[in-house]
């Protein structure tokens, strides 16, 4: 039996780090691991096989062959056989060309037709009907063109990385504030409109912050509607009270009861009698 300190250090070689790294004989034997373990539980197990160029965690894949930058059908259908058996969570980040950032437009080969021989390949191994039996990852999304997405999509992606354009319009919505207020940004006190006026309502990290996430919800917005999703799911906002607070009924308290009650023993307590009623 694993312990869960170690299940979790697990998931996160597994998870976090490229299994690239590893021969393939050897990940096809440990991947079934975390999986009969997360399975149960209905958490998503997703696999990055094949490298993804560029930096990214002090991971430096920037002078790595451009060969490896491409995963082959063979290596992508060999997870899902070895995860299939176990259940059907999981995805796999197949690289086609993937790099982390953003880069000169014409520096980074990206080739998501691709990932459709992976469906096809996969689809032939096991005479299916579905055209796209396997769920795809696309990383390194930041910095793709419209017609690179879509493509992408239509073979299969579900679920897109963008980090680094998502840290931009973080850091954007920041920069945009300071700029627009940058005379009121100098000190705590004295701006144009005058040497003692307060500067507080600026500074705030909850103003400038909430700048900054408005602007990662609108860029995660364009992202939406490149991915085709956007108005897919219709927001519904539940009738009030229709859905439990707790998912357990709580012990009735009274709050100043339960305060008096206290004080009295405390104070029993101290004079030695014990309760005072």
């Amino acid at each position: 039996m694993i312990s869960s300190n170690l299940m979790q250090k697990l998931l996160y070689v597994f998870i976090h780090f490229d299994i690239y790294l590893m021969r393939s004989s050897l990940y096809i034997i440990i991947l079934p691991l975390p999986t009969f373990y997360l399975a149960p539980m209905k958490i998503w197990l997703e696999m990055e096989i094949g490298i993804t160029g560029g930096e990214e965690d002090g991971v430096n894949n920037e002078d790595v062959d451009p060969e490896k930058l491409y995963t082959s059908p063979e290596q992508v259908y060999s997870v899902y056989e070895a995860l299939s058996p176990i259940g059907d969570m999981f995805s796999i980040a197949a690289a086609f060309g993937n790099v982390h950032g953003v880069y000169k437009p014409g520096n980074v080969t990206l080739q998501p037709a691709r990932l459709l021989k992976h469906q096809e390949y996969t689809k032939g191994k096991l005479s299916c009907d579905y055209d796209k039996p396997i769920y795809l990852v696309m990383h390194g999304g930041s910095g793709s063109t419209d017609d690179e997405i879509k493509t992408a999509v239509s073979a299969g992606v579900v679920k897109m990385n963008v980090d680094t354009d998502t840290q931009w319009s973080y850091w954007d919505g920041t920069r945009a504030f300071e700029a627009a207020n940058r005379d009121y940004l100098q000190g705590q006190i004295g701006n144009p409109k005058g040497p003692d006026a307060p500067n507080k309502k600026f500074y705030d990290p909850r103003v400038w912050i909430r700048k900054a996430e408005e602007s990662m919800v609108e860029r995660c917005g364009v992202s939406m509607t490149k991915l085709g999703c956007k108005d897919t799911f219709p927001t519904k906002k539940p009738e009030s009270g229709s859905l439990p607070v707790y998912g357990f009924k709580p012990i009735a308290h009274n709050p100043i009861k339960e305060a008096v009650d206290g004080a009295k023993d405390f104070v029993g307590g101290l004079l030695g009698k014990g309760n005072c009623n």
